[in-house]
């Protein structure tokens, strides 16, 4: 496959969203407020078989999918839907909006009831965990209140995410940089230039594994991902989602509370890659904490970005699950 960020929204759609209402508008509607946000389905038409929500990284977006769906292709006829975040890939990019993991949550419920998706399997990567910390954290509080459910998650795949505010470590010239006057100052340079692009993430390192080559195709379209429609500021704007959790969800987002309270209706499974330079620290207390209710836990090789480089050893992983009865 020619693995390239055009290739990859070429085959997706841009539909609006009215996120004050937090739902995607369908035709004719009116609504209060609009953005428009990237969506991509792959076989929808088998929907007679469970859904897979895949839900994307920081900062590329679903583009960071790309080499992982291409191994699924061909193995896995299941209905996907892959959601791009507002301020990520070929979604809208304003400058005023609230960007948070709140928000984010509330779009894909928005995906899931325009698609009238029952239930699903949730595969997230890197920040994205948050997310599905809070959409699993709604679920149980509608159950509790006796709400019905529109979608029900039924089991979660969770890869090289943050899981415990306390155990997140972060290297400084990563989001506690860019959530920084000087990390927004940084992102609109990086917006103008790949060369302070490419300046930048070698002062970062270790963003992939030593033994991965990093070929300059695969820098170029990380570029396109991350500056398409002037998209590098997002870098600055969504920053703070380490603070986020540390300073308001701390206990709402705390992973083995809500494996505790949803185990029995839920599937839990994690991976870590083994030299993940971002969250090195969740892998280990998630060991910790869930290793002694027996929870799926798998140590990969390779760095941060996963998904690029391993994308078979995920491909598979989530064809085990998926074909797994929850």
């Amino acid at each position: 496959m020619d693995f390239t960020f055009n290739n990859w929204i070429i085959n997706g759609k841009r539909i609006p969203y009215a996120f004050k209402e937090k739902r995607i508008r369908l035709h004719g509607e009116s609504t209060q407020s609009e953005l428009f946000v990237f969506q991509k389905i792959i076989n929808a038409l088998e929907s007679s078989k469970p859904w897979i929500t895949m839900l994307s990284g920081y900062p590329d977006g679903s583009f960071g999918w790309a080499k992982v769906e291409d191994q699924l292709k061909d193995k896995n006829n299941a209905p996907r839907l892959y959601v791009e975040y507002v301020g990520q890939g070929d979604s809208d990019k304003p400058e005023d909006y609230n960007y948070s993991t709140i928000e984010r949550a509330d779009l894909v419920e928005a995906h899931w009831k325009q698609q009238q998706i029952k239930s699903t399997f949730v595969v997230s990567f890197d920040y994205s965990s948050l997310v599905v910390l809070e959409l699993l954290r709604r679920q149980q509080e509608r159950i509790s209140k006796g709400i019905p459910l529109d979608t029900t998650i039924n089991k979660v795949l969770l890869i090289n995410g943050g899981y415990f505010a306390d155990a997140h470590s972060h290297p400084y010239l990563t989001t506690p940089f860019l959530k920084s006057r000087l990390g927004k100052m940084s992102t609109k340079m990086v917006q103008r230039s790949k060369i302070v692009f490419l300046m930048y993430l070698k002062m970062v390192k270790n963003m992939w594994s030593s033994n991965y080559q990093v070929s300059k195709i695969e820098l170029d379209e990380f570029y396109k991902a991350v500056t398409h429609r002037n998209g590098a500021v997002f870098m600055s704007h969504a920053g703070g989602f380490v603070d986020e959790h540390k300073k308001n969800y701390a206990m709402r987002w705390d992973l083995e509370s809500i494996y505790l309270e949803m185990k029995d209706t839920v599937s839990f499974h994690i991976v870590g890659s083994q030299d993940d330079i971002f969250e090195p620290r969740q892998l280990v207390k998630a060991q910790k904490s869930l290793g002694k209710y027996h929870v799926d836990i798998r140590e990969i090789p390779g760095g941060h970005f996963c998904t690029i480089e391993q994308p078979e050893i995920i491909a598979n992983i989530i064809n085990e699950l998926h074909d797994t009865a929850s």
